[in-house]
């Protein structure tokens, strides 16, 4: 499993004529010349590709922790006309692939002025468009005991006090766990930005690394390691830091506590 990582690690490390002209893993000459060139070689620096990812995934988390918690918390906890219809139709989403909804997202898009900017890929994440992390909090919502809110409206709390006062401070194994996972598939994405992207100065990292593939064969391959490299720095951090409360959130969303 790790070895395709570490040779991508040693390919950035290897001449261009050495990386698929030789079998051995480890470089014969260590050459860290691809990083410097990978960062700023092309007409845009590849730190302008990181800061508009970054924008990006950071918008996407907050709009989908937000989005999504009181989406599930109406879901969990509040009582309203044809709940269970509308949480199934919710449901029914997840098996809609992506592309079945491409071209009329587009058209939509393209009809507000919003294609070559970052809004298409920003704006639907407050909107709770994922299913996914709204059926997740649910799970964990459903969880928390309800003693908790009959008691908070006994002393005169109203709904939005009961979720901002109660439920999220107990559900942050699980809102860390969408923002985790939000911020891995955006920063990771790349048909996105390839759809509605189309200026080089707002291209996020993944179009940052399809640059350096030329068509004509001239392909700076060790400088494409290089920023390979570079990019999965931020989610092995993101992971890291909040391993914790990734496993946790994912280990008592369906259990009842």
């Amino acid at each position: 499993m790790l070895y395709p990582l570490l040779w991508m690690l040693a390919g950035s490390l290897k001449d261009q004529s050495e990386i698929f002209g030789q079998a051995s893993l480890l470089p014969q000459k260590w050459d860290f010349s691809a990083y410097a060139r990978g960062w700023s070689g092309m007409t845009i620096s590849f730190g302008t590709y990181f800061w508009n990812s970054l924008v990006i995934a950071v918008l996407s988390v907050v709009g989908n922790v937000v989005s999504c918690s009181l989406a599930a918390f109406a879901f969990a906890r509040l009582h309203f006309r044809g709940r269970n219809l509308w949480f199934a139709l919710m449901l029914g989403t997840l098996m809609l692939p992506y592309h079945v909804t491409l071209i009329p997202q587009y058209v939509l898009f393209l009809h507000l002025g919003w294609v070559n900017t970052i809004l298409p890929l920003v704006v639907p994440k407050f909107l709770a468009v994922d299913a996914f992390f709204i059926f997740l909090m649910v799970q964990f919502f459903r969880g928390i005991p309800r003693e908790l809110d009959e008691a908070a409206m006994m002393d005169g709390c109203s709904a939005w006090r009961i979720y901002s006062r109660i439920m999220l401070p107990l559900s942050l194994p699980v809102l860390a766990t969408a923002a985790i996972f939000s911020f891995i598939w955006t920063w990771d994405d790349f048909f996105g930005p390839l759809i509605y992207l189309s200026d080089s100065g707002s291209y996020t990292v993944q179009l940052g690394l399809r640059s350096f593939v030329d068509s004509t064969g001239n392909s700076d391959w060790s400088g494409l390691f290089a920023m390979s490299n570079l990019s999965l720095v931020p989610v092995f951090v993101i992971f890291l830091f909040f391993q914790r409360l990734l496993i946790e959130g994912i280990a008592t969303a369906g259990l009842k506590r």
